[in-house]
């Protein structure tokens, strides 16, 4: 991707034609390039500087939850009193392209009744303590091997906080903290033209053993994350079970997948849960690659680190995830209701992923547009074979800061072809994140998941 007149990229920094194609070798800094983490650079590689406008100076995040709240709480928003500073409309969206994403645009373009509100810069993202030191030793330590595929010599931090390609970027995303045990209601809508739809009830266990205080990359066998998820309703669909071991390395040890099947009552190998294959009930509206914005193998791109760029993005979206906010509330026809999001302007790294020569995939170009403080992706651009722009993907996202972790609360997937969108993660209705679920390895095995289907 270029600063191009269509899409009037102004890149903040922009990273030189060499750098843009250094291979997935080995890519630790020095001590002295390390020196500036919680220096210049915040303690996970973020300018610490603001820009002398509308972005302020980090000064740590939000580093303990405000008053009254307990855990298990749906999270109360720290910055309720902020005020609408202005709205970009499809009236006057061209008048901020160039912190707009060709996405974005597209929405604008398409949708009269799409909106963003752009509030105060809040720089919220904080991580524990632990996290931004692993992060300073991962700097000088952690590589990739097999051609960008896999990490070693790492530990429970951000791998590369000073990225030098887009291999690294991703990376940090993919292993961003996330507490090491989760439960979570990942609820889905895939409403029609006329905004109506059924919600199908997801439960969504996790383990991340990376994050586990005392493990490396070379002691947890690959597995990066155990991952579980059942179908609760509708009716048709309910007990359905994924099971996921995620991989820290593709080549030498891909991803193992199962699935029960309650009719049948059996488990069997999933082997298409990856790559541009649906996920669970979407509609077709969202792939296994695009859950958490991007996971999984890399091996079908080429990924290019383009630079950083001041872009209005989803933050503190608290309003989207109150326990107050209804579902019917949020989904609209079309995309969801603007009244509930909240768009600050904030730096990102630009990552641009082309499929490779040879290689299948739906998409033949992915751009990725991740927040510095916190290394969670925002914003995705997709483009279909011809190379015409066809999906866009949003996280809105707040700090849970019970753990501290900045992460998603929704995630939208939109087709500008049909007019659809798919909408997931809510548990207004529900309960929020279990940050303090406990589980065990041997939770997440083919047969735990036959016994409890049996059950």
């Amino acid at each position: 991707m270029t600063a191009t007149p269509k899409n009037k990229l102004a890149l903040a920094v922009m990273i030189g034609a060499g750098l843009a194609l250094v291979s997935a070798a080995n890519a630790k800094v020095g001590a002295d390039k390390a020196s500036q983490l919680g220096g210049s650079l915040t303690p996970m590689g973020a300018e610490k500087a603001g820009n002398g406008g509308a972005i302020p100076a980090w000064t740590g995040g939000i580093t303990k939850p405000p008053s009254g709240y307990k855990a298990g709480m749906f999270h109360p928003d720290p910055f309720a009193s902020d005020k609408v500073e202005f709205s970009i409309t499809p009236a006057n969206y061209k008048q901020y392209a160039g912190k707009l994403s060709p996405g974005q645009e597209a929405m604008f373009a398409k949708y009269k009744t799409f909106k963003m509100n752009i509030y105060p810069t809040r720089r919220s993202a904080s991580a524990p303590q632990r996290t931004y030191d692993f992060t300073k030793r991962n700097a000088t330590q952690c590589e990739l091997v097999a051609g960008g595929e896999g990490v070693k010599n790492c530990a429970e931090g951000i791998p590369f906080p000073i990225p030098q390609n887009g291999y690294e970027v991703i990376w940090n995303h993919k292993l961003k903290y996330k507490g090491v045990s989760f439960s979570r209601f990942a609820n889905q809508a895939a409403p029609s033209a006329s905004g109506a739809f059924t919600l199908t009830r997801l439960r969504e266990d996790g383990l991340g053993l990376y994050y586990k205080p005392g493990n490396t990359t070379e002691n947890i066998n690959s597995i990066l994350l155990y991952f579980k998820q059942e179908v609760l309703g509708p009716a048709r669909l309910a007990g359905q079970v994924l099971l996921v071991h995620e991989s820290l390395n593709s080549v030498a040890s891909p991803r193992k997948a199962w699935v029960y099947n309650p009719g049948q009552r059996r488990v069997r190998l999933a082997p298409n849960v990856a790559y541009d294959n649906p996920g669970t009930a979407t509609d077709g509206l969202r792939t296994n690659d695009m859950t958490d914005m991007f996971n999984g193998a890399m091996d079908r791109f080429n990924w290019k680190l383009v630079g950083k760029q001041e872009m209005y993005v989803p933050y503190n979206s608290y309003k989207a995830h109150s326990g107050s906010t209804k579902v019917k509330d949020l989904i609209r026809p079309n995309h969801l209701n603007p009244d509930f999001l909240r768009y600050e302007l904030h730096r990102v790294w630009v990552v641009d992923a082309t499929l490779k020569a040879g290689q299948r995939h739906i998409n033949s170009r992915r751009t990725f547009y991740v927040d510095e403080d916190s290394w969670q992706i925002l914003l995705v651009d997709h483009y279909d074979g011809q190379g015409k722009l066809w999906r866009f993907s949003q996280a809105d996202s707040i700090n849970y800061y019970e753990v501290p972790v900045f992460w998603a609360t929704v995630e939208t997937h939109h087709d500008l072809k049909s007019g659809r969108y798919i909408a997931g993660l809510l548990d207004n209705e529900d309960k929020p994140f279990n940050f303090g679920f406990q589980s065990a390895p041997s939770d997440y095995t083919p047969q735990n998941l036959r016994n409890e289907g049996v059950r």
